[in-house]
Formats: C-alpha cells, sequence, structure tokens
C-alpha cells in the first residue's frame, strides 16, 4: 500500500501547486489549521469571563444551539459533552449580576432547550469514547445541577420542571462519584500525573491545593487545554467556590499559561479549539500523507525534513507542550524521518512496548490500532533504511501483525479510539499490513476490502453519518492498493471527490477526530484528500 508518486510532471499539477500551498500553509502557521470547539469555548465562557471577546464567545454559543436544542456535530450520542458544556455555561452567565435582561432572557431559554435536548438522549449511550469523558461528564453534570439547585432560576417559567431544582441524572455507564474519586486518589498520592492535565477541568474544584499544578508557567497553556487553561485559572483566584472571586490576581494574569490562553483567543477569532498548538500532529501526519502519495516536491520535502528534524526525540514525541509523550506521535515521526532519507532511527519507540503491542502512551487503559499500524510501518520503513533492523526487530514486527490482525472486527473493518469513523483506522492497519503482515496478513486484508467495497455509498463517497471527502479519501486508498481491480467504484469515488473539491464548492470538512469532543484537524485531512486524488489520477496511466 506504500505507494510513491509517478513524475515530476505530474507534481507540477494543480493538485501539486495545491500540495505546495499546503506545505507552505502548515509552516507559518504556529497554532495549527482546526476549527473552534464548542465545548472548550463554554469552559472558558464558564471559568474566565474576565478575559477578553467574552461577549463573542456567549453570542457563539447561543448562535450554535441546534433547532433540536443539543450542541455539537456528528451522532447523536456525540452530543452529550458539548451540550453539557454550553448549558453549564449559559447558566453561569445567567447568574451574572450585571448581564443585560434580553441577555439573560435569551440564555435561559437557550438552556431550557438544551435540558430537554439532554433529556431526549438515550439513557445509556452508548456514549463514544472520548478523552477524559468519565470524567468531565459527572463533574457537568454536577456543575448544572449546582446551578440549577441555587434558587435563582425559580422564577423563570422557560425552564419547566428544571426551575425549581430538578436536576440532571448522569447518564448511563458513567458514575457521578468518578471525579471525586480521581481526585482523592491522586491527593492521598500527593501527585496529579500529567495526563490528567488536559482535562484538568474536569478534576479542577475537587483537587486540593497542592495538586494544582503550579510549575506549569513555563510551558504555556495546561495541557495544551484552553479549557484546562481558564480552569486553573481559576482555581489560582481566591474566592468562594464554584469559579473564584473574580479577576485573578497579577501573578496569574502575568503568567505565560494565561498569555498563552490570550493568543489562542486571538488566533481563533475570540474563541477556542479542542487543543492548541496542534503543530506537531498537525506537521506529520501532512508530511507522511503527502509523501506517501508523491505530492512533496523538493521545497516541500526540504520544509518537512526541517520538521521532523525539530520534532523527532529519542525521549519520545509529544503531541503539544505540557502533553504526555506517546507512540502514535513518536512512530509518525519515526515514519516521516525514514521516508524523507533522514537517519534518525525507531530507538524511541521501545519505549511504548508492553510485550505484545505498543501503549499509545504511558499508563494506557485501551490500545490504539492506529498507533500500532503507525508503528508497524514506522519499524518497516526503518528496516528498508537498515535492513539489520528487520532481523532484529522480528520478532516485534511479527507481534505487530499479529495483534492488528487480532484486532480486526469481525465484518472486516478496524475501529479506534483517535476517530469516529472505522475508515481511518481501517486504511491505516491496511496501509502498514499490505506492506509488512505478508502471507499472515491475507485474510485480514481479503476482509477489509471486502467490507470497503461493500460500504461505498450511491453518490460514490464513504462515511459512517453521511459521504465525506476524509472517509472517502481513505476507503480509495484501500481499494487502489487491492488485488482485482475496483475500477467502477474508484471511477465513482474520483467524480465524487473532484465535486466537493471543485473551485467554489461550500463542502465543509465535518469533525470526525476525538478528543473531549469531535474537532477536524483542516491541513491534515486536506492532505490525505489531496493524496488520495493524487493517487487517482496516477492510476489513469
Amino acid at each position: 500500500m506504500e505507494t510513491g508518486g509517478n513524475t515530476a510532471l505530474e507534481r507540477e499539477t494543480p493538485l501539486g501547486v495545491r500540495a505546495a500551498r499546503l506545505v507552505a500553509s502548515v509552516e507559518q502557521d504556529g497554532w495549527g489549521s482546526v476549527r473552534p470547539s464548542l465545548y472548550e469555548t463554554a469552559r472558558v465562557v464558564s471559568y474566565a469571563p474576565w478575559l477578553e471577546g467574552d461577549a463573542r464567545r456567549v453570542t457563539y454559543l447561543l448562535d450554535e444551539q441546534a433547532p433540536d436544542g443539543s450542541w455539537g456535530e456528528g451522532g447523536e450520542t456525540y452530543r452529550l459533552v458539548p451540550t453539557l458544556s454550553a448549558v453549564e455555561a449559559l447558566l453561569s452567565v445567567a447568574r451574572r449580576p450585571s448581564l443585560p435582561a434580553a441577555t439573560a432572557e435569551r440564555a435561559v431559554a437557550a438552556v431550557a432547550r438544551g435540558l430537554a435536548a439532554l433529556h431526549a438522549l438515550p439513557e445509556a449511550g452508548p456514549w463514544p469514547d472520548t478523552a477524559a469523558a468519565e470524567i468531565l461528564v459527572p463533574a457537568l453534570v454536577a456543575a448544572v445541577n449546582d446551578h440549577l439547585s441555587g434558587g435563582e432560576f425559580e422564577g423563570h417559567d422557560a425552564l419547566g420542571p428544571w426551575r425549581r431544582g430538578a436536576g440532571l441524572p448522569v447518564p448511563g455507564g458513567y458514575h457521578g462519584a468518578a471525579p471525586s474519586h480521581v481526585a482523592r486518589k491522586y491527593g492521598a498520592v500527593g501527585d496529579l500525573p500529567v495526563k490528567f492535565h488536559h482535562t484538568f477541568e474536569g478534576l479542577a474544584l475537587l483537587l486540593p491545593d497542592a495538586l494544582v499544578p503550579r510549575d506549569h508557567e513555563e510551558r504555556g497553556l495546561l495541557g495544551s487545554s484552553p479549557a484546562a487553561t481558564a480552569a486553573w485559572a481559576a482555581r489560582r483566584t481566591p474566592g468562594p467556590p464554584p469559579y473564584g472571586g473574580g479577576v485573578p490576581g497579577a501573578e496569574v494574569l502575568s503568567s505565560a499559561a494565561v498569555r498563552e490562553l490570550r493568543e489562542a483567543g486571538r488566533r481563533y477569532g475570540g474563541l477556542f479549539p479542542e487543543a492548541a498548538p496542534i503543530v506537531v500532529f498537525e506537521r506529520l501526519w501532512v508530511a507522511a500523507a503527502l509523501s506517501t502519495a508523491g505530492l512533496l516536491d523538493e521545497a516541500g520535502a526540504r520544509t518537512a525534513r526541517r520538521w521532523v528534524e525539530r520534532i523527532y526525540d529519542t525521549s519520545g514525541v509529544r503531541g503539544a507542550p505540557g502533553l504526555m509523550i506517546d507512540a502514535d506521535d513518536t512512530a509518525m515521526a519515526v515514519l516521516v524521518a525514514a521516508r524523507l532519507g533522514l537517519p534518525l532511527g525507531p530507538e524511541p519507540l521501545a519505549l511504548f512496548h508492553n510485550g505484545t503491542h505498543y501503549d499509545c502512551y504511558l499508563g494506557e487503559d485501551t490500545g490504539s490500532v492506529t498507533a500500532n499500524a503507525h508503528a508497524l510501518r514506522a519499524l518497516g520503513a526503518s528496516a528498508r533504511r537498515d535492513p539489520g533492523l528487520r532481523i532484529t526487530r522480528a520478532a516485534e514486527l511479527a507481534g505487530q501483525v499479529e495483534w492488528l490482525t487480532g484486532a480486526q472486527h469481525a465484518d472486516g473493518y478496524w475501529p479506534d479510539k483517535w476517530h469516529a469513523s472505522p475508515y481511518y483506522a481501517t486504511e491505516r492497519t491496511v496501509t502498514a499490513l499490505a506492506r509488512h503482515g505478508g502471507d499472515r496478513a491475507a485474510g485480514a486484508l481479503a476482509r477489509a476490502v471486502e467490507w470497503t467495497r461493500d460500504a461505498q455509498r450511491p453518490d460514490g463517497t464513504w462515511g459512517v453519518w453521511g459521504g465525506t471527502a476524509e472517509e472517502t479519501a481513505y476507503a480509495v486508498k484501500i481499494l487502489l492498493g487491492a488485488p482485482g481491480g475496483h475500477e467502477h467504484a474508484l471511477k465513482r469515488a474520483e467524480a465524487a471527490l473532484d465535486a466537493m473539491c471543485a473551485p467554489g464548492s461550500d463542502y465543509r470538512h465535518p469533525p470526525l477526530w476525538h478528543d473531549k469532543t469531535l474537532y477536524a484537524p483542516l491541513a491534515m485531512i486536506e492532505a490525505e484528500v489531496l493524496g488520495a486524488r493524487h493517487l487517482l489520477r496516477g492510476r489513469h496511466g
């Protein structure tokens, strides 16, 4: 499945020009290309009303509510977390003493519709495996119920039964005591692991003072998260619960964390993304997608080499400042380095190997298919550059193949916790196994190709909720390398992608990637789509 480009002439086609422009734009952007997060922006509204741009954020929350009263995108169960976040934030807004009456009324009406939407969700999901949902969901439910029980809303008829203090139940599958349990556990230990920094807002009100991070200021945003950073600033602000006593003191306001929070807000027009910055992830995935498709010209390859030389770390790569090192980013750094001819070996991956496969990060609870597929590709690409690795890492390579084939769903696809769509994980795994799995992977690959072929929509696209360019790009890559020919399906896919990507098209990449909620890493998606379209054109000759 590892496919190179065709000729220099083909790289000078409009797709090649678009790829070159994409690399240049990624190089120039120090934050990353991603749309604002409803969840994250709502947390900043709640925890940091003192931060400039608050009115813009409140208006954004009100304007983004769907007709059914919910917030968010994707399937209905994906709307639980963003809707809880928006409802809680607007309740906090409605309680502000100086709020104009018209804004307060609009906020309360939106809350009423949001509570009704939450009540209409399935009682027990099944809920998606988004980041720290087991902590964030019960923490948000508790915060909403705290607002409703305060008595301020008894006269608001728009709230219906909730105006008299009726609260939300904790959705089935979650446990109301989970946040306090985690806080007590690490309070007893006396240290909060770094992995909780990204979702610090779920624990902020429960932790003892000793566990509130005080040494992260040099790293900017706490856990790369605007929400976590806003919660940290509120927690460092003296005053009664729940959100501190007002504007933080000079020490907090002048901290690198709050300075970075302000900069992130400026970058995203007063709103906030799911994580910031995302340049490590963005640059590695863009470089991998374009180099695999043969869409990196000489200048782009030089730029990508500089990216990898800065990102690669023998101690492991982290996706952003303040996050843990992880196998996914580390594997992609190794893979891109090998593809671009850099003498950077796979040694950092050993940090994550647990004897059977790679943990995505140290202390992981559930394995990631895509991280392990990337690790297999990285090992294989490194072994092509250094054939001795084929011998010294033989057991590791074989173990990866066995683990990945064993993770396949009976229907033929692979799921993964970092993406809502099985097409991403399936393409990643098929690409790795087709190149490095040998005969042991033949049956798994055949089942994956059959599942992909049969799942094409009548309009030529693929998609878990509806046809998307991103998912169609993944499906195309699966079929392009499969034996037997799938020309009819590929022809329909090419026409669909051309239409979605045509000049003047209003097509918008939907969020499919998992963090605390769904997000769309736009530059990385664009690289995948460009690569698929280039490979489709290459099959003509």
